[in-house]
């Protein structure tokens, strides 16, 4: 072992030492977060591959075979193109991840006040009629691009027009509806499938698609599954199945904040102009009841 190097770190003192140990912690933590990205994903076999390639070349220049060692050394230069262009998904992934884990946490406001109510009343009623539906509700991250993949609406918010659009009848019932900022957007979008090796084959495309797209952006996705009706919540690459309208009412709730009953007539009118002193009283998460419509 070569003690010069802890001699170097010495001879800087206190601050060469912190140094060497903020060093060290930041680059456990970089590997830590290349770990993330190639566990349980299709990057893992690739990054093997690469692996015994690397392995090869350095046996290849102590074992004396020239031409091999020369071979592989043509590919280095584009190995980090390579890397680049196979894992692009998932560097895309664990960047977004990485700057949302040191963002500040704030309420996302891609719903406001009672409009997911309307969300909870069109999926119960597509539950009940098992009729397939796939909502997704953007949050902090722009779903512009997937947006433009469908068919532009920018409609209010409402359950019978959500309930309308996934009809088996209805010509843009085949895709996903993505509400932004208490709007229909858009219908009939496509959204991306999960290449998660451990759900391709146990769900089908629509659930997939309800994952892959929470793995691109931090959006809340909800699945009505046809002919059974089953009620699914998809979020941060993961499903949650079966859940129940008490359930999904209380994902909603964590992700978009409590339930704000709509301004009364009533209460308009007692509000003149100028008046700052309107309170808006929300519901304890949990003390909603379950819509009987």
């Amino acid at each position: 072992m070569d003690w010069r190097v802890f001699e170097s770190v010495l001879a800087g003192g206190v601050t060469g030492v912190l140094v060497a140990v903020a060093e060290i912690l930041l680059l456990s933590y970089l590997f830590y977060l290349a770990l993330l990205v190639f566990r349980g994903t299709r990057a893992a076999p690739v990054v093997l591959g690469l692996g015994m390639l690397g392995g090869l070349y350095y046996a290849a220049g102590e074992l004396g075979m020239a031409t091999l060692h020369w071979l592989l050394g043509l590919l280095t230069p584009y190995a980090v193109i390579l890397l680049i262009v196979i894992f692009q998904t998932e560097i895309r992934r664990t960047l977004r991840q990485f700057a949302l884990h040191w963002m500040p946490v704030r309420r996302a406001t891609g719903l406001v006040r009672y409009e997911y109510e309307d969300v909870i009343f069109a999926v119960a009623t597509l539950s009940q009629e098992k009729v397939g539906a796939l909502i997704a509700l953007e949050r902090e991250t722009g779903l512009r691009t997937f947006v433009q993949s469908g068919v532009s609406l920018d409609a209010h918010l409402s359950s019978d027009l959500l309930v309308g659009i996934f009809q088996r009848t209805s010509p843009l019932h085949d895709g996903a509806v993505i509400i932004q900022r208490g709007k229909i957007a858009a219908a009939a979008c496509f959204l991306p499938l999960t290449t998660n090796p451990g759900l391709m084959s146990s769900l089908g495309s629509r659930h997939r698609a309800a994952i892959g797209i929470t793995e691109e952006s931090d959006c809340l996705t909800i699945v009505v599954a046809e002919m059974t009706g089953r009620i699914s919540i998809a979020s941060g690459g993961g499903i949650e199945l079966g859940v129940s309208l008490d359930r999904l009412r209380v994902r909603l709730i964590q992700h978009f904040g409590p339930v704000v009953p709509p301004p009364r007539s009533a209460d308009l009118a007692d509000e003149g102009p100028g008046n700052d002193d309107a309170v808006a009283h929300y519901e304890e998460p949990g003390t909603a009841e379950v819509s009987d419509r």
